[in-house]
Order: C-alpha cells, then sequence, then structure tokens
C-alpha cells in the first residue's frame, strides 16, 4: 500500500527530501502511425536545480487614479536548468549537446524530473513530475580535475526549454 494510500489524505501531508529524484529525456517517435516516445537518457543525477517559471508583471496607469497601478499578467520565462552527475562510460549527454552545437538544431527533447517517496513497504513510489517541453542543450562542463582533491568527478549540462509543466501529485 502506498503512503497515500495509507494517510487516506494528499500525499503532501508530511515535506518531502529532495534527494530521491531521476530524469529522464525522451523523444517522440512515430511507428506505422502510432504516435509515442523512446527514451534516449537518463538516470541518477547528484543535482538539478532551475525548476522555475517567472511571470513578468505588466503595470497599468490609470488616469485620475493617483494611487498604485493595476496589474495585469504578462510573459512569463523559464530558467536555465542545470544538471550535474558523476562522470561515468556514459556519453549519451555529451552526445546530444554535439548533435545540437553541429547544427541539429532541430534535434528537441523532452525532459522529465520525478520527485519519488517510498511506501509503507519502502518501494521507491513517483510523487510528482516537472515536465519540460522542446528542452534545448546550452553548455556542457566536463569535470574539473585537481590532484590535491579526492572528490568525484561531476560533469553539467545546462539546457533550455519552452514550457514548464507541475504533475502533482502521481500517487
Amino acid at each position: 500500500m502506498s503512503q497515500a494510500a495509507h494517510n487516506k489524505g494528499s500525499i503532501l501531508d508530511y515535506p518531502l527530501p529532495v534527494f530521491r529524484f531521476e530524469v529522464r529525456f525522451t523523444v517522440a517517435t512515430a511507428n506505422a502511425g502510432v504516435s509515442g516516445e523512446r527514451l534516449l537518457c537518463g538516470g541518477a543525477f547528484s543535482e538539478c536545480s532551475g525548476l522555475e517559471a517567472t511571470m513578468e508583471p505588466k503595470a497599468i496607469k490609470a488616469g485620475g487614479n493617483n494611487y498604485g497601478e493595476f496589474q495585469r499578467a504578462g510573459r512569463v520565462s523559464f530558467a536555465t536548468v542545470i544538471l550535474k552527475r558523476g562522470v561515468t562510460a556514459n556519453r549519451d549527454l555529451w552526445q546530444w549537446f554535439k548533435l545540437v552545437s553541429t547544427g541539429a538544431y532541430a534535434f528537441r527533447l523532452k525532459a522529465e524530473v520525478t520527485l519519488f517517496d517510498f511506501d509503507l513497504e519502502g518501494q521507491p513510489t513517483p510523487v510528482m513530475a516537472w515536465e519540460m517541453r522542446n528542452a534545448l542543450p546550452t553548455k556542457f562542463k566536463a569535470a574539473d580535475f585537481n590532484a590535491t582533491f579526492s572528490q568525484v568527478a561531476i560533469e553539467e549540462l545546462h539546457f533550455v526549454h519552452e514550457g514548464l509543466i507541475h504533475k502533482a501529485p502521481l500517487a
């Protein structure tokens, strides 16, 4: 039984930890007229930042109203998402960056970050997700090397996107 079913209420009855998440990049496919998605890369990352949307308000000044302004919704912009993970033999993020940087500008992916919690049996259960459409890599950073450090080598991928969808709750 999941924690949500156990609580008989919202899964958000308690704060969720930020360290149980996964990131997946998929591409739309069409086979014999049937559309779907194919996983291109994904996995465990040590850090994900930039899941944010900012709405720029528009101030409207009305004649005869000297006390304040009317506020209207303006354009929404999205922050650059930064992913960090330990360096492994997996080169999928570098290959995506290289493909786009050499001219394949239409090669966009859907990115999804899923946050997990554990149910009463200790099984990971997805509880919410953030979907970014038309993700485009803008920066790849290899690990900084220093012979005096004993840290794990970390690589970064920065990407922009054209929309953020918050999906919650999933369970």
